[in-house]
Order: structure tokens, then C-alpha cells, then sequence
């Protein structure tokens, strides 16, 4: 396939994507609002890149080829010819519809809008459109480049060709693509984030500490990363900001985010990113 491909954000989840696509032969314009974000997210795209050559999982000209496939700009105009335009933008429900309504102006008529919301409603989004039946979700998994899954989530106007079109491009670039329906959270939020809720209410209520919930969970439960660490990594605001949604959209108090989370992001312990979450990250800006 040679679709031509626009991903908006060029924040972790941004680059991940654009990476993979420009690996696989794909033309990619990497588009954000900051310049600063676009020369970050690139400079990660080539330290990923860097670090599959050291592997040996490509080699010195797929490197260079890969980088010669991506493109940046800071104008959401760049998305004029795309025939698959991702959003990847911060999780916030005013952004992703401005967005989008904006891309409503702007996409070729046949292009693919697509949204790599962890829990907002596709339906809502495509609802800020004219042409809902174009609209559908790939949720990536974290870090992009490395992980299988994509959530591909028909909102309730998504059209077959649309979801038969993003299900093959998917796989097209080494994915695998599971289709589920727009809910809340969709599948791998709606089991995770409550997981994750769980655990900081062991750590509020003084069940164990953080160090002891993950053990529990990596040795009890054989899961690779303890789901404190996890959410670090996550970001406790995005986890905060997911939960949220679900609580909203599903009205169920088992959603309801931990007063503990809350008083985190309060603080601006973000997890990894701001170098303090349940963890401490000294190599980590701290903010």
C-alpha cells in the first residue's frame, strides 16, 4: 500500500506512529502546533531507528529510508492529500473535536480520519463531521513501534469499507488489528484502568506500598510491569483523564478515579514524564 499518511501530535504516541507507517514504505507528515515538539518527535524516531539497526532488525539503508519517508509541519493544512489522517493529539475531548472539525474542511472526500483516542467516543468525534462514515478509531499501544495491538473501533456511522480500509492498513504494518464496538474505555482501558484504580487505592489506603503492589502482581499474576509502574509510564494524568470518561459515559462508581490519583496529578507528579509519579525518575524533567 501506498497511502499517503498524516499523523496529528508528535508526542510519544505521534512519533510511535508515523515510525511505523514511514518504516513501511509509507509517505508520513508529522504535523503539530509546536516546532519544538515536531524536532523531538523526529530526534526519537531516529534514536528508535538507531536502536533497530544496533539490533539488527533493519539495516543502515532502511534506517536512512525510513527517515526520507517523513515529513513535519506545524500547519494542519499539510493533511490536504492524506488518504489516512491520524490524530494523536493530547486525550482531551475540546482538542479532539476541534480537530477534527477542522479536518472536516481540509481531508481529500475518501480519506480516512482516524482517532488514537484510549476512551473517547468515536461517535462523537465523527459527530463534529460531515462525513462520519470516515470516522474511526486505531488506538495504538505504548510504544507504538514495538507493540501488536490496535484497537479499531467503529463508532455507530463508520461505514464497512471504512473499518474493511483501516483493518488492512493496520495490518499492512506488521499490527494486529482486534475490532471492538465505542464504548467507554473500549477494551483495553475499560479492564486496565479500573486494574490500575485498584492499586492506588492498596497504596491510599495503606494495603502495601507501591513497590509491594507491583511485586504482587508481577510474581502473583506474571504481568511484565506492575501496574503502579505502569501508570507511571502512562501518565497519571492521562490515566486520571480515561477514568473519567468511563465514569462519565458509563455512570458506574467502580469507575470513579482514586482521590489519591487525583491528588498526584494535582501535584503534577505525572509518572515518568515529570520525573515523579509513584516512582521517582531522576533522569526525568521534573515539573
Amino acid at each position: 500500500m501506498t497511502d499517503r499518511i498524516a499523523v496529528i501530535g508528535a508526542g510519544q504516541m505521534g512519533n510511535g506512529i508515523a515510525h511505523v507507517f514511514a518504516q513501511h514504505g509509507h509517505d508520513v507528515t508529522m504535523i503539530d502546533v509546536a516546532a519544538a515538539a515536531l524536532e523531538k518527535g523526529k530526534a526519537t524516531v531516529a534514536s528508535n531507528l538507531e536502536r533497530q539497526v544496533k539490533k539488527g532488525t533493519i539495516d543502515a539503508a532502511a534506517r536512512d529510508a525510513t527517515l526520507a519517508r517523513l515529513a513535519t509541519s506545524t500547519d494542519l493544512g499539510a493533511a490536504s492529500t492524506a488518504q489516512l489522517i491520524v490524530e494523536a493529539a493530547t486525550e482531551r475531548v475540546d482538542l479532539k473535536f476541534r480537530i477534527f472539525a477542522d479536518l472536516d474542511g481540509i481531508a481529500p472526500a475518501g480519506a480516512i480520519l482516524a482517532s488514537n483516542t484510549s476512551s473517547i467516543s468515536i461517535t462523537e468525534i465523527a459527530a463534529r463531521t460531515k462525513r462520519p462514515a470516515d470516522v474511526i478509531g486505531m488506538h495504538f499501544m505504548n510504544p507504538v513501534p514495538l507493540m501488536q495491538l490496535v484497537e479499531v473501533i467503529r463508532g455507530i456511522a463508520t461505514s464497512d469499507a471504512t473499518t474493511a480500509r483501516t483493518l488492512a492498513l493496520a495490518k499492512a504494518v506488521g499490527k494486529v488489528p482486534v475490532e471492538v464496538n465505542d464504548y467507554p474505555g473500549f477494551v483495553a482501558n475499560r479492564i486496565l484502568m479500573p486494574m490500575i484504580n485498584e492499586a492506588v487505592y492498596c497504596v491510599m489506603e495503606g494495603v502495601a506500598t507501591p513497590e509491594a503492589v507491583d511485586t504482587v502482581m508481577k510474581l502473583g499474576m506474571n504481568h511484565p510491569m506492575g501496574p503502579l509502574t505502569l501508570a507511571d509510564f502512562i501518565g497519571l494524568d492521562t490515566c486520571l483523564a480515561i477514568l473519567e470518561v468511563m465514569h462519565d459515559g458509563l455512570g458506574d462508581p467502580k469507575y470513579r478515579p482514586c482521590p489519591l490519583l487525583r491528588k498526584y496529578v494535582a501535584a503534577g507528579w505525572l509518572g515518568k514524564k515529570s520525573g515523579r509519579g509513584f516512582y521517582r525518575y531522576d533522569s526525568a524533567p521534573k515539573g
